[in-house]
């Protein structure tokens, strides 16, 4: 059968497939032009960022922090520069392999690997996370034989924060911690985050914290070009950081150290201010800590042992803790009631050992009572019965806004911690109080009876240290009072240029003088024959002061016997002072947990400390505890 062909329909058909195929490689090359162009041209600067991005890395430059010293130029915290050792979870692949395979080349211990592990669940953010620190040069030289085997971990130079005193002034100075999310948005909200590139640490409390902006300096950053796997080939640009700001405090490191020793294994806290400035010269609450245990990352066993210790020394009873006054509360009291018109100096008082008020009977720790008493005397023999009698005739609210002016009851707003927050404000009572303190109507009501405590510095009284110490430096000061600080001044490193931190009266009380002349006698007369006299006794200055034995508990008509009574439950002893009583250089309030009477323990700790700031008198130790003041001053 023969085949029949049409060569023309044979040409069409061919022509057209042609034309077809023409038209989609011309389209593919339109397509292609176009892709071209949007890359090239259009998307040019975005995809030029980005393979600069992927060329040069930018490396921040964590400044070092800045340096804090005492009053004579005492390190109390610097930095030190060393090596560590460090993974990168998101490249190191499977890190339990890889701590186990570094372990052969670097001595790793257990606690290394349980602070990494913590680090890493608390830091998970950041790039790299330290597995051993403070290499040697061995150590170093070792794992850069091994570096091809690890991807991921890389040795790198670190500055450490050191407190070259160890646990002296702790409270005071503070340290410095791993960065957490709740201080991440701390300096988010600060607008800091910009600056903290690169920054692993952060102030925790103390100066630290509240100076954490000044201290931590200027990142610098440094352009360097990078290969395909990551690796830096060369630095292409280089803008230094700037170290902090250093801080220069009023703080007497030797007198810190001096108070510390003083008060030996007991607990408690003792503020020193410079009267005329605000400037604390000490600031001690014992027992204490190493800041240097924070630096690495704490371990959870001395974490544990910190945090359930029974005598809490994490605390900073010179802010935090609250305490009654007891009787150094009857100075201001006296005070009150001269400005008030309430009492004259020589207006006397028949004291039988006793003050009933309704249905309940205030007894005065003198049995039989003190006799004829005035002004001064109440205050050198520390009579309750006169402050029982001057608390019902004041009444409460005329108590509570007279110790407000003296900032009582509220925080001086001294420069520790991030805020005030850290800073107790105490107890400052008044009918106000009351009300806004409880709930219940009936709980609501201030009863006249409650005021009668008040008196004596009892009852709903309570302050910190702190407040103590800077209302005794107003009485010192002739009613100027200034706000307690710690920094004198701030060092700007770039410039050198020092900013003064410039003591500014924070209040003028507008006090009578001669009102202030009456309790600033009567205070010089307690330490030379009234309860604070054994403590001073042959001091070569003139001393003010008053003593203050706080109950812990509720008595209950019993009597109370210090030897019979557990340690937890004794009294607490207090101590104001300030020296010399003519022209004050130095107020300070002292407070010993359960430790009985003031005269008999806070009292010696005060003589001892002003011994040495105005004689340079150095102590032995421990200031010893006055056993025969309990007998001699049994008023107190």
């Amino acid at each position: 059968m023969s085949h029949f062909t049409n060569p023309e329909a044979d040409v069409d058909r061919f022509r057209f497939r042609l034309g077809i195929a023409a038209i989609c490689v011309l389209l593919a090359f339109g397509l292609l032009l176009g892709r071209f162009i949007w890359l090239q041209v259009i998307q040019h600067d975005f995809y030029q960022t980005r393979a600069e991005d992927n060329r040069i890395a930018l490396i921040p430059i964590v400044p070092n922090r800045g340096v804090i010293t005492d009053r004579n130029g005492v390190v109390l915290a610097h930095n030190y520069s060393a090596f560590t050792l460090e993974i990168t979870p998101s490249q190191a692949g499977d890190l339990e392999a890889t701590i186990d395979a570094l372990a052969e080349v670097i001595d790793i211990q257990p606690k290394d690997r349980k602070r990494f592990k913590r680090l890493l669940d608390e830091a998970k953010n950041f790039e790299s996370i330290p597995i051993r620190t403070r290499l040697t040069d061995g150590e170093v030289a070792k794992f850069a034989a091994h570096r091809y085997r690890f991807p991921g971990v890389e040795v790198k130079a670190r500055l450490f924060r050191q407190y070259p005193l160890g646990a002296i002034a702790s409270h005071a100075i503070g340290y410095i911690g791993r960065i957490t999310e709740r201080d991440l948005k701390w300096i988010e909200e600060s607008e800091k985050q910009a600056n903290y590139k690169g920054t692993d640490h952060v102030g925790k409390t103390g100066l630290e914290q509240h100076y954490e902006f000044e201290l931590h300096g200027e990142t610098g950053y440094e352009e360097v070009e990078i290969d395909a796997g990551g690796r830096a080939l060369r630095s292409l640009k280089r803008i230094p950081p700037v170290s902090g700001n250093n801080l220069a405090l009023t703080l007497d490191a030797k007198l810190q150290e001096i108070t510390e020793q003083a008060f030996g294994d007991r607990k408690g806290s003792l503020v020193a201010i410079d009267p005329q400035t605000g400037g604390i010269l000490a600031l001690v609450s014992t027992p204490t800590y190493d800041p240097n245990l924070f630096v690495d990352g704490i371990t959870p066993d001395n974490w544990k042992e910190l945090n359930e210790h029974p005598s809490k020394p994490m605390v900073n009873r010179a802010i935090n803790g609250a305490y009654p006054p007891g009787s150094t509360f009857k100075p201001f009291m006296a005070l009150a009631a001269l400005e008030l018109g309430k009492r004259t100096p020589n207006q006397a008082i028949s004291d039988p050992g006793y003050f009933t008020f309704g249905n309940h009977t205030f007894r005065d720790d003198k049995k039989g009572g003190h006799g004829s008493v005035d002004m001064y005397k109440s205050i050198v023999h520390s009579c309750d019965t006169y402050y029982y009698m001057l608390a019902n005739d004041m009444g409460i609210d005329n108590i509570s806004k007279f110790m407000g002016s003296l900032g009582l009851g509220q925080r001086t707003g001294v420069d520790l911690g991030k805020d005030d927050s850290g800073e107790s404000k105490g107890v400052l009572p008044s009918q106000e109080w009351k009300k806004q303190r409880f709930k219940k109507p009936e709980q609501q009501k201030w009863y006249a009876g409650e005021t009668i405590s008040i008196g004596i510095g009892q009852g709903y009284n309570a302050y910190t240290p702190i407040q103590l110490a800077q209302a005794t430096a107003t009485v010192a000061n002739n009613g100027v009072m200034f706000r307690p600080h710690l920094v004198r001044y701030l060092i700007d490193t770039k410039t050198g240029e020092k900013r003064q931190v410039e003591p500014k009266p924070i209040r003028d009380l507008q006090l009578k003088q001669s009102n202030v002349d009456v309790i600033r006698r009567a205070m010089v007369g307690v330490n030379k024959e009234g309860t604070g006299a054994r403590a001073f006794a042959g001091a070569p200055y003139e001393a003010a002061g008053k003593t203050g034995t706080a109950q812990v508990f509720s008595l209950k008509g019993a009597q109370y016997k210090e030897g019979s009574t557990k340690k937890e439950l004794r009294d607490h002893a207090l101590f104001i002072a300030y020296a010399p009583a003519d022209n004050p250089k130095i107020a300070l309030a002292v407070l010993v947990e359960n430790g009985g009477f003031g005269a008999q323990s806070a009292a010696p700790i005060a003589r001892m400390v002003i011994d040495y700031y105005l004689l340079g008198k150095l102590p032995g130790g421990a200031a010893p505890e006055d056993p025969a003041a309990i007998e001699e001053d049994p008023e107190e």
